[in-house]
């Protein structure tokens, strides 16, 4: 098969992002020290899940939060670097034409890349879990003119085969290595006859560059300390929810 060049792209959060994404870290790690010392780190796992899940959640986006308590006419939340710096990447290869695959685990982060996709007159075609008629997608993509394909993990992780594309951008990692290197293979299999680039969109200093790190640290265990879907299973243990977290 053609290479498969990898490239993680960091990217630093707004001032007005980085509150945010502070302000939950710094909660919800005072939440899960105070289960864990009640209940212990297996009885836990609900809370550590919804602190985790937060803290992506406000890496791509600090509208999938959907903050409680917010007054009607209290300010909008700030914009994501992220999604700001997928446009830009997506305009710059679009120009070039070339055809992209762009996944996401969040159906409500897709529908905001759609919007924003929209908005700039970029076609595209569309796969999530609502989809109705797979295959009218998937070959709208493979045989016709759209440069865009919108997936979320759980619709297209397997059982596709979009060699069309020569670019896969993962917007927001994967945990377990396993599937991320699935849905990169939508791409990079047999029948691709062109080189393929992938982007992994990264935010420093958050919980993203941290889980990277132990990926590194613990590759061989990785399938291990996480679920198909990506959630974090009981091998992982306090010390490593502590790097996450801290």
């Amino acid at each position: 098969m053609p290479p498969k060049t990898v490239i993680t792209e960091k990217i630093e959060l707004s001032a007005g992002q980085r509150t945010i994404y502070e302000s939950i870290r710094l909660a919800m790690h005072t939440k899960v020290q105070a289960a864990i010392a009640e209940k212990g780190l297996a009885r836990s796992h609900i809370i550590i899940l919804d602190a985790l899940l937060k803290l992506r959640q406000a890496c791509c986006d600090p509208r999938l939060l959907k903050l409680t308590g917010t007054k009607k006419n209290a300010s909008a939340p700030p914009g994501s670097a992220k999604l700001d710096r997928l446009m830009e990447l997506l305009g710059s290869l679009v120009d070039e034409g070339r055809k992209v695959i762009v996944f996401s685990q969040f159906t409500s982060m897709i529908e905001l890349i759609r919007s924003r996709l929209h908005d700039t007159g970029i076609s595209y075609a569309l796969l999530t879990g609502d989809t109705v008629d797979r295959a009218i997608e998937v070959r709208s993509f493979q045989q016709g003119d759209l440069p865009v394909f919108l997936i979320s993990l759980k619709a297209g992780g397997v059982g596709l085969n979009l060699t069309a594309a020569d670019t896969v951008i993962l917007y927001d990692p994967w945990w377990n290595p396993a599937v991320e290197e699935q849905a990169v293979d939508r791409a990079h299999r047999i029948g691709q006859d062109k080189p393929v680039f992938v982007y992994r969109l990264i935010v420093t200093d958050t919980i993203e560059e941290k889980m990277d790190v132990l990926k590194d640290k613990k590759r061989a265990l990785a399938a291990s300390l996480f679920d198909h879907d990506g959630q974090p299973t009981l091998s992982m243990t306090e010390a490593e929810f502590e790097l996450l977290l801290g």
